[in-house]
């Protein structure tokens, strides 16, 4: 996968296209990602409006992080417009989120129109529908597919159900799973209650202990709260180099590691912890 190499970070944080107001703030709210949004936040006869904004998101000389946006669907008219308006903007967005995707075809479609000389964006599709799932194997192998986002209000919103945990966790699993298969990461959902970080930080461990890469939110304040639970802490990265030098010692047989049974699964996780610990420093 041609773009799997430039992972971005853990939170990612998402604005209204109209608010041009809320950009400096999405920007510097220290997710590793921030992404404007003409879809589902703008209303349709606002649909313009919000495209000629947007580009203003991007016109930093200097950007605290990874710049996006969520175009609609290419099964609408909006979004044609969209890929149109975005071969025009000035300056460029490093991410597109395309939603409502259901096949390869939809990310090679974006690609096709957006590929340029010295302009190749990192394309994410936003999994929300039950077809979806039904193609993951496919869309997974799209060549320029960066990785997919769990759209959690709309894919419960077409099988009517409710948006807890317990309501979404086969449509996560089910994710987690095509995507490792791919080796293409997963960003979830972001927790819907504003106002409850207890609910945050709860939905951001069941995230992360299934297996997303990270999380997204909706509000500048969430975004510490996913960046703690998801970044390794100095307990973590030292745990993992106790089983690396552990792995060595035993020449990668089965040991014991603080009066636990320990074996090559266990000794490949810590690798690829430490590996990215060291990366990031």
């Amino acid at each position: 996968m041609t773009s799997n190499s430039r992972r971005p970070g853990r939170a990612w944080i998402i604005t209204p296209g109209l608010h041009t107001d809320r950009f400096a703030s999405a920007q510097k709210a220290g997710a590793a990602v921030a992404v404007v949004d003409v879809e589902d936040s703008v209303a349709l006869p606002d649909k313009q409006a919000a495209r000629t904004a947007s580009e203003a998101f991007f016109a930093l000389p200097d950007p605290p992080c990874t710049l996006g946006i969520r175009m609609n669907g290419l099964t609408t008219i909006e979004g044609i417009k969209d890929l149109v308006a975005l071969t025009a903007y000035t300056a460029r967005p490093d991410l597109i989120v395309v939603p409502k995707v259901e096949a390869s075809r939809d990310i090679e479609l974006v690609a096709a129109a957006l590929d340029a000389d010295g302009y190749t964006p990192d394309i994410w599709a936003l999994i929300e529908s039950p077809r979806a799932f039904d193609t993951l194997p496919e869309i997974m192998r799209a060549p320029r597919l960066g990785g997919v986002i769990f759209g959690s209000a709309d894919y419960a919103a077409s099988v009517r159900c409710g948006l807890g945990w317990d309501a979404l966790r086969y449509a996560r699993s089910a994710l987690i799973n095509a995507a490792t298969a791919a080796n293409v990461p997963a960003i979830d959902a972001p927790t819907w209650e504003l106002d409850d970080p207890d609910a945050l930080r709860r939905d951001a461990e069941r995230a992360k202990e299934l297996g997303f890469y990270g999380k997204g939110c909706v509000h500048p304040r969430h975004v510490q709260v996913i960046n703690d639970v998801f970044m390794p802490t100095a307990e973590e990265i030292a745990q993992a180099r106790a089983m690396v030098a552990a792995a060595d010692a035993s020449g990668g047989s089965v040991t014991t590691v603080d009066g636990q049974m320990r074996g090559t699964p266990f000794f490949n996780r810590a690798r690829t912890l430490v590996a990215e610990a060291d990366r990031a420093s």
